[in-house]
């Protein structure tokens, strides 16, 4: 009997309280709710096993929306001192425990986890997914992808896990604004390494996104009545905070604007014409 997937096991018995699954050697109940409409004993039946509350061993016809060794997003139902609960079609609640989360969660966050067995022989999630990710995903480079943000690193940036199953990376040179576990994101494959992990980025190519960092660069002038208090030689830091892009990128947008005749450049400040 394996604990924490789906299998095909037979009715050894049927009692008032529900059917018994397995044979002579192992057996695991069947609750009576759960029991088919006409079972009877030599009748296979596909069950998921789990622990109920007191750690028993169970079936369930219900099918949960994780297994072993898979991948799902699943909704935090709740939280307490030792972690958090996550809803995943089963009367039980799975519990994430605190060492196993990537990021702290709430009540009503969704994360990206996998099913695995502690020590106790327990069913319980982790986020930390890194090692169970794919590498031989159909994309290519400059297509759209989706995926879960699983995990932050101010080292190296935004992990990323496209379509739940690729593993992918937003470089830290392309991580602009505020991200969160769990977050969905759309972007753009900026390569496909030699291990056929992903490198992706959120912004658009440089003659598409010049155009956008620009407008937006020209309607933040109009809320500084029409003059920004520096130029394209700021601070890469004060650039990042103003307007949450690279100083390489900034300047692009502003020579773009330079080169329409809507700006003029001084040596402290970015004027409207």
């Amino acid at each position: 009997m394996r604990l924490g997937q789906r299998q095909v096991l037979t009715v050894v018995k049927k009692v008032d309280f529900g059917v018994y699954l397995g044979n002579d050697e192992e057996r695991v109940l069947l609750p009576k709710k759960q029991v088919p409409d006409g079972i009877e004993p030599g009748d296979p039946v596909e069950v998921f096993l789990y622990k109920d509350s007191e750690d028993r061993l169970i079936a369930t016809t219900n099918v949960p929306e994780l297994e072993l060794n898979q991948l799902a997003v699943l909704k935090v139902a709740d939280t307490n001192k030792y972690g958090a609960f996550l809803a995943w079609g089963l009367e039980k609640d799975l519990f994430l425990p605190f060492k196993q989360q990537t990021a702290k969660v709430s009540k009503g966050d969704k994360c990206l986890v996998s099913l695995y067995i502690d020590k106790s022989q327990r069913l319980c999630a982790t986020m930390k997914v890194y090692d169970l990710l794919k590498t031989d995903s159909p994309y290519h480079k400059d297509d759209m992808v989706e995926g879960t943000i699983y995990d932050i690193s101010e080292e190296f940036g935004v992990f990323v896990a496209v379509d739940n199953q690729y593993s992918a990376l937003i470089p830290r040179k392309e991580v602009y604004g505020k991200w969160k576990v769990g977050q969905t994101v759309n972007a753009r494959v900026t390569a496909v390494k030699e291990d056929g992990k992903l490198d992706l980025s959120v912004r658009e190519k440089i003659p598409m996104q010049m155009d956008k960092d620009a407008e937006m660069i020209w309607k933040r002038l109009q809320d500084y009545h029409g003059t920004l208090p520096f130029n394209d030689k700021a601070d890469p830091e004060l650039i990042k905070k103003e307007f949450d892009l690279s100083k390489n990128a900034f300047k692009r947008a502003v020579g773009r604007l330079l080169k329409e005749g809507k700006i003029e450049i001084n040596n402290q400040s970015i004027k409207v014409k």
